[in-house]
């Protein structure tokens, strides 16, 4: 069978992330990691047609197993004009780019100089319109290294305007604080060829410096008053410090190398300030290597720190956001939860009941794999489902026994109500579908429910769900007035009125859901809990195996222990959690 367009959109994306992430252990020149990643990615793109990527992962494996292995050059050098073959053929850039830029690499490190340059200046060309990889920027900084008369292995001599152009790329798209402190580090100390870089953020409101720094294997927090230390002092006077020797500057404190076994030798520390030239935070970079610390360091700083502050400002406001957002759904959680509960206050007939409707949901919901969106509105839904109970009579809601036909008419306009109440309370698209969700659990899938008459696939999904979980609650939760029915019945129930009163393929799936977990939410009811051993083996079953069980007559004595322990919990045994 051959594959679909989507097939193959989403190998090339695979293809793609593998890669991405083989140039990024090439730029680290990690070329053993980088090798294995373009393999991966090639036995990835086996019979797919992807002749561009293909010839990507050909290219750039034979170059690393070179770079790896200098003797290895015949082989690495099949492997790159293998991928200059698939390159042709494909006729993408970015393939015909990576296979000229393999080859200028290869030249470069044999002292080849002036075909490496060609080679480099072809790539260039090539991609001068498109950079699918972002390669760009290598490809200059590898040509000016050659033109520069450095050897390969040396470490790149970064162009100012280069670096600018990568930390602009780096930083642009994120918006976690926590990452965007540390790649601005990474790239500052880079950028400026210095040992160490800390990007501090000033909270002004506590008038505390902070930032995240790598120390053994974790990222821990470090925060201290925005008066001490050299940051703190360019902080609070606006001015940046060159230190050519960290010793001789009565400003620096040696206690932290003491503490560290660091040695510090030169400083450059300068505030970032914004668009509004307001200092939000310093640089603190430490020991330029081979060297001290420039005027053209410390412009390069101030550009840097232009950019950087942007990215930081956002970042914070999308933190501040983030926190807003997590309040506002905390409030809104808790005011659902306030709501379900005032029916159980009124109604204690049925206490709990929306609680286990939204288990039983979740259930489904996990079984049919449905995305954390939709998942957190049928919750929601579930939990509101019986809201409108709050206007009917309490003579009729807390009724024992069968009721009139007056009483169940008003009972059922429970959903109207609760479609009513939801609606003056919108707030969002979602809590539409909240809404429309919970107000149509009484709906039945032949259009004979309430109270709009729903049909099919008329009815929300999520409120087909919630009419499996409803009716199934309902019939397997005790009350003072009767008993639980017995699980044969509810069942029979579920199956026999599929496709009539419920949606036959949420019943079908709700049958498949393990019994560990179903009865779980049996529990709840008693708050008792199950042995370790009971749940382990009834998580091998479901209720389709229990309604199979009770029907045949030649059931085994398996089968039977089976029955027997399902139905011990299902009467409402297990373990005490009281007490």
């Amino acid at each position: 069978m051959g594959q679909t367009f989507e097939d193959v959109q989403e190998l090339s994306k695979q293809a793609k992330e593998i890669i991405t992430t083989g140039i990024n252990s090439l730029r680290e020149k990690n070329y053993q990691k980088a090798k294995e990643e373009f393999t991966a990615a090639q036995n990835l793109l086996k019979n797919s047609g992807l002749s561009g990527y293909i010839s990507i992962c050909l290219s750039l494996t034979g170059m690393c197993g070179y770079l790896l292995d200098k003797n290895s050059y015949k082989d690495s050098l099949t492997l790159i004009n293998d991928g200059g073959y698939m390159a042709e053929y494909s006729k993408e850039n970015s393939a015909l780019m990576f296979y000229q830029y393999a080859l200028g690499t290869i030249n470069f490190v044999e002292g080849n100089t002036d075909v490496a340059l060609i080679h480099y200046n072809n790539a260039l060309e090539l991609i001068a319109e498109k950079d699918e990889f972002n390669f760009n920027d290598e490809i200059y900084l590898r040509r000016r290294q050659l033109k520069s008369g450095l050897d390969y292995t040396m470490p790149m001599k970064n162009d100012p305007l280069v670096s600018l152009v990568k930390i602009g790329r780096s930083i642009t798209a994120l918006t976690d604080i926590n990452v965007l402190l540390k790649v601005i580090a990474e790239e500052t100390k880079n950028a400026i060829q210095a040992d160490r870089c800390t990007v501090f953020m000033w909270d002004k409101e506590k008038d505390e410096l902070w930032s995240k720094v790598a120390l053994g294997m974790n990222d821990t927090e470090i925060r201290f008053p925005a008066d001490k230390g050299l940051a703190g002092y360019v902080v609070k006077t606006g001015e940046s410090l060159n230190i050519a020797d960290a010793y001789n500057d009565p400003r620096f404190n040696p206690e932290v190398d003491k503490e560290t076994g660091y040695r510090t030798k030169t400083i450059l520390c300068m505030p970032i300030k914004n668009n509004n030239q307001e200092i939000i935070g310093a640089f603190q970079v430490l020991n330029k290597v081979n060297g001290v610390f420039t005027k053209n360091d410390e412009d390069l700083l101030v550009a840097i720190g232009g950019s950087a502050s942007i990215a930081l400002e956002n970042a914070q406001l999308f933190e501040q956001q983030k926190e807003l957002y997590k309040e506002q759904k905390q409030l809104f959680e808790s005011f659902i939860d306030t709501l379900a509960t005032s029916i159980d206050a009124r109604d204690k007939i049925t206490a709990g009941h929306s609680t286990r409707v939204k288990l039983y949901s979740m259930l489904i919901v996990d079984e049919l794999g449905l995305d954390t969106k939709n998942k957190e509105i049928i919750e929601k839904a579930a939990i509101l489902h019986d809201i409108g109970k709050i206007g009917i009579r309490d003579s009729v809601l807390q009724k024992e026994g069968k009721l009139t036909p007056e009483e169940y008419s008003h009972i059922q306009e429970h959903v109207q109500i609760t479609h009513n109440i939801l609606e003056k309370i919108n707030m969002s698209e979602d809590f539409k579908m909240i809404t429309e969700i919970a107000c149509s659990h009484h709906e039945k899938y032949d259009g004979s429910g309430y109270y709009r008459h729903l049909k099919g696939e008329e009815i929300p999904y999520g409120g087909r769900i919630l009419a499996v979980s409803d009716v199934f609650d309902a019939i397997t939760s005790r009350r003072h007035y009767r008993d639980k029915m017995p699980i044969g019945n509810v069942i029979n129930i579920l199956i026999k009125d599929s496709g009539t009163h419920f949606d036959k393929n949420i019943v079908d799936v709700f049958l498949k859901i393990s019994l560990d977990k179903i009865i779980k939410v049996f529990l709840t009811e008693n708050h008792h809990s199950f042995k370790d051993e009971d749940r382990e083996i009834l998580s091998h079953y479901n209720l389709r195996d229990i309604y199979s069980y009770i029907n045949d007559e030649n059931v085994t004595e398996e089968q039977k222990h089976i029955l027997n322990l399902f139905n011990f919990y299902y009467s409402g045994n297990g373990i005490s959690n009281e007490g």
